[in-house]
């Protein structure tokens, strides 16, 4: 069976996790993870690439070591290494954690002075008021750690949902395969994945083919299904070998475009469009658009929606936010595209916590017709990232202006990705701030300060006179790291008053700003930046994601400031 890049990115991470937790020597923890990041971000999978004989020791933060490892996984489906580090180290550990920010040394310190394995211990050793005589914790700590217990068992588990990205991992080969299918016409995966919603639970695929296609037997017989749990002539439902639930439904060519309609909207959306078919006396559901006994449309969602006099809506803005009306009015944004992107705001190279060099970013970011690419290694106050002081910033700048005296067709940008400390001061001092073509400012620490203390010294750091986009502005990690606390209405007001754009983080696991904060900003006038974060040439191909979810927040190319040309970028990040 096929073994997915995101299978083996999550041995190698939970490898990383549980030898840190062990103490281990951190650059063999920080090799597994830069390894990790590189799988998640490569644009083929790792199994096609070694099937090809290619060398995977080539790839960027893998050698020779970690690609046997690889092809340890692709052969066998797991890592004896990792099992070996079980025996020593619970599991569990890696959710314990993520809690409170505790972080591995302390996430061992529990288990090995409380034998706490897992969540489970970790709540019972907080109620019994155990956690606060650990040195190093006490009682601020320890009522941290319970109230954040307490508010995830309140939200719900995660529940086995994927990342989209993660998603995407299995839905596109799965298609793929059907689509090659005898007599298969078309298969479109719907649902909560083709609205790009942050994440997904499951998948909903809906087929058009011939009589006699076989494509329900096709689709049991998936080499990566591990359940079929139900199977008829024109639905089907299996579970794959990573947990993932996949419904299968076979639809008549002309009730297509009805049927994706009503398995692409929310339940909200979905309910108002079948309301408005009411008022006009026709029944709409999956089956088509009906007058009586009669349909009378439904082969394309075009003809859906325009049996309610309304033009074509986007997957993305399904959600019953506003969209209907919008469209009656005809007010729908033009959604910014991925054509639209001429450069990239954000990402590293291997002179910090990257895995490619500068000349092999600009490649690139040439390759894929950028017009820029700012280059945002990280500064002194993320020692563990390797990040620059002003000395070797001052270096960096000289290479890049060599780099851009001989290299044609795209201008790197001098960057940084700068700390802002407690107190909302910037991590390097004016004097080589002012020699940067724009600046890129993150909070990376203290995130537990109150919702005032954040804000305030977010709001510090904006009113810089170099300050021009805050990356990942609420520093959450989906299903890892609950965001800090920050006003985002003042936020996005100081943003407004001093010219500053918030950025869009295009890596799987950040996606932040959400839509709905991308939406707020855009509509107060504030720009937003599109960026990837890549730590690796591949990870370029983040784009696409933040694009997703750009759209999801009605943004247009207008609202992007990544989509303006050189020129026009470098005018409007002056102060």
């Amino acid at each position: 069976m096929p073994v997915h890049n995101s299978e083996i990115a999550g041995i190698f991470g939970a490898c990383a996790d549980l030898l840190e937790i062990e103490g281990a020597n951190q650059y063999r923890v920080r090799a597994y993870r830069n390894a990790a990041r590189g799988i998640t971000g490569l644009p083929r999978s790792a199994a096609s690439m070694l099937e090809a004989g290619e060398d995977l020791s080539s790839l960027p933060g893998i050698g020779k070591d970690l690609a046997g490892k690889i092809e340890e996984i692709i052969r066998t489906g797991r890592l004896a290494g990792l099992e070996e580090i079980k025996k020593k180290v619970p599991a569990g550990l890696t959710e314990v954690m993520k809690i409170g920010g505790l972080g591995p040394k302390r996430a061992g310190k529990l288990f090995h002075e409380l034998g706490v394995s897992g969540l489970a211990d970790l709540r019972k050793a907080g109620e019994e008021g155990k956690i606060r005589e650990l040195e190093g914790f006490g009682a601020k700590t320890e009522e941290a750690v319970v109230s954040e217990l307490k508010r995830k068992g309140a939200a719900g588990a995660q529940g086995g949902r994927l990342l989209l990205a993660g998603a995407e991992d299995f839905a596109l080969p799965l298609l793929e395969y059907l689509r090659k299918g005898k007599g298969v016409r078309r298969a479109e995966a719907a649902g909560s994945y083709r609205r790009g919603v942050e994440t997904v639970g499951d998948l909903d695929i809906l087929v058009t083919h011939d009589e006699g296609s076989g494509v329900m037997d096709r689709f049991a017989g998936y080499d990566e299904v591990e359940k079929v749990v139900a199977k008829g002539g024109t639905r089907s439902t299996v579970v794959l070998r990573s947990g993932l639930q996949v419904d299968l439904r076979a639809v008549a060519g002309e009730s297509y475009g009805a049927a994706l309609h009503y398995f692409t909207g929310s339940k909200a959306h979905n309910i108002a469009v079948r309301r408005m078919g009411v008022k006009r006396g026709l029944k709409i559901n999956e089956y088509g658009v009906f007058r009586g006994k009669k349909r009378v449309a439904g082969r394309t969602e075009e003809e859906v929606y325009s049996s309610v006099k309304l033009p074509y809506i986007e997957p993305e803005l399904r959600e019953n936010n506003g969209e209907l009306e919008a469209a009656a009015k005809g007010k729908l944004p033009k959604l910014v595209a991925l054509e639209d992107i001429r450069g990239d705001l954000h990402c590293h190279t291997d002179a910090t916590d990257g895995r490619s060099t500068l000349v092999e970013m600009a490649e690139a970011a040439k390759k894929k017709g950028y017009e820029y690419l700012a280059v945002t290694d990280h500064t002194r106050r993320l020692a563990m990232a390797h990040g620059f002081d002003a000395r070797r910033l001052e270096r960096r700048l000289g290479e890049i202006d060599r780099l851009n005296g001989r290299l044609k067709g795209v201008r790197i940008l001098k960057s940084a990705e700068v700390d802002i400390l407690e107190d909302g001061s910037l991590d390097l001092p004016d004097a080589v701030l002012k020699k940067l073509d724009l600046l890129v400012c993150a909070v990376h620490y203290k995130f537990r300060l109150s919702a005032k203390e954040q804000t305030e010294r977010i709001v510090r750091a904006m009113n810089s006179p170099f300050f021009c986009v805050i990356a990942h502005p609420t520093g959450r990690l989906i299903g890892e790291r609950d965001r800090y606390e920050v006003d985002m209405e003042r936020v996005v007001r100081e943003a407004k008053a001093t010219g500053s754009a918030l950025e869009i983080n295009a890596r799987p696991q950040r996606l932040d700003l959400d839509d709905a904060h991308c939406r707020m900003a855009a509509e107060a006038g504030v720009r937003l930046a599109i960026s990837t974060d890549a730590h690796s040439s591949v990870e370029l191909d983040f784009m696409r994601h933040g694009v997703v979810q750009g759209r999801r927040g009605w943004l247009e190319a207008k609202d992007v400031l990544n989509t303006l040309t050189l020129k026009r970028l470098l005018e409007a990040v002056k102060k």
